[in-house]
C-alpha cells in the first residue's frame, strides 16, 4: 500500500515520483496493486514512460511486477523468486545485485523460474542468469538476460529476447513467433523437433538486428552497469557475429510478406496482404 499512497498524486494528476524501499521475500506480486491504479485511471495504456520510478533493494517474492502496465519502472538491487514479469503489460522492470557486490552476476542467479510467462508489452534488463521456462508464451516484451535453463521461449508468439549467456536444453519448443538473438547459441540445446521441421530458424543477424542488438546491450549496460555486456560493447564488431537469430520459418515469412507489401504502397493490414500471408504460411 505505500507504493499506491506515494504515487496517487501522480496516478490522479499525472508528473513523476521516484520512491525508495526495502523488499523482502515475503512481499509477493509488487508492483501489481499499484499497476492496477494506474490502469483504472488511465485505461490499457497506462501513463508515460518514468512517470513512477520504485527503487527497491533485497530480495523479491513471487510474481515481482506482474501484470504492471506502462509508466511503472520497478528497479531492484537484490534478487527475485520465480514469475518476474509475469503478464507485464508495458512496464519495465530491471534487477541487477547490489552495488558493490565482487562476484561475477553473469554467472550467478538473479531471478526464478518462468521469467516474463505470458508478457505482452514492456521490457525486462535482468543482469544474471535465470532458471527454466524463460519468456514462456511471451507475445510483445524485450527482455536482456545473462542466462537462462531448460525450456527458454516455448510458446512464445512475439516479442523480443536477447540472451548473452548459456542456455539450457530444448530453446524454443512451440516458438512461433517473436525473435531471440543468442550469444554463442549451441544448436544441440535448440528443440529437435523445430530444427528438424524447419520451424524454427537459426541465421546470422541482418544489419538491422544488429542494430537493435547494439542499442539493447547499451540500455543493459546504462540500468545494470553490466560488465558482460560492456565487455561485448567493446569488440562489438566482432561479438555481434556470435549471435545468432532464432525466428520461426513462418513468423519470418509474415514479416517479408508485410515488408514487401509496405515497400509496394499496400496497407499491410489490408485483405490483399492478409491472402498473401495465408498463401505463404500454407493457411
Amino acid at each position: 500500500m505505500q507504493l499506491i499512497e506515494r504515487a496517487q498524486d501522480v496516478i490522479a494528476h499525472g508528473g513523476e515520483v521516484s520512491i525508495d524501499l526495502p523488499i523482502r521475500n515475503t512481499e509477493r506480486a509488487v508492483g501489481t496493486m499499484l499497476g492496477h491504479r494506474v490502469t483504472l485511471a488511465h485505461g490499457e495504456n497506462g501513463l508515460p514512460a518514468g512517470s513512477i520510478t520504485v527503487n527497491l533493494r533485497g530480495s523479491a517474492g513471487q510474481s515481482f511486477g506482474a501484470f504492471m502496465p506502462a509508466g511503472i519502472t520497478l528497479r531492484l538491487e537484490g534478487d527475485s523468486n520465480d514469475y518476474v514479469g509475469k503478464g507485464l503489460s508495458g512496464g519495465q522492470i530491471v534487477i541487477r545485485p547490489p552495488r558493490g557486490a565482487t562476484f561475477d552476476a553473469s554467472q550467478n542467479v538473479i531471478a526464478g523460474n518462468v521469467i516474463g510467462y505470458g508478457a505482452t508489452q514492456g521490457t525486462m534488463f535482468l543482469r544474471g542468469v535465470v532458471g527454466e521456462r524463460f519468456f514462456v508464451r511471451n507475445s510483445g516484451a524485450t527482455a536482456v538476460v545473462e542466462g537462462v535453463g531448460d525450456h527458454a521461449l516455448e510458446y512464445m508468439t512475439g516479442g523480443l529476447a536477447v540472451i548473452l549467456g548459456a542456455t539450457g536444453r530444448n530453446l524454443g519448443a512451440g516458438m512461433s513467433g517473436g525473435t531471440a538473438y543468442v550469444y554463442k547459441l549451441d544448436e544441440a540445446l535448440v528443440n529437435r523437433e523445430a530444427l528438424a521441421s524447419g520451424e524454427l530458424e537459426l541465421k546470422e543477424l541482418g544489419s538491422g538486428d544488429v542494430e537493435i542488438l547494439r542499442d539493447l546491450l547499451e540500455q543493459h549496460v546504462s540500468e545494470t552497469g553490466s560488465t558482460l555486456a560492456a565487455d561485448l560493447l567493446a569488440d562489438f564488431d566482432a561479438e555481434a557475429s556470435n549471435f545468432v537469430r532464432v525466428l520461426p520459418r513462418d513468423y519470418a515469412a509474415v514479416l517479408q510478406t508485410r515488408q514487401k507489401a509496405v515497400a509496394e504502397g499496400l496497407d499491410p493490414d489490408s485483405d490483399v496482404v492478409w491472402t498473401r500471408i495465408l498463401e505463404v504460411t500454407g493457411g
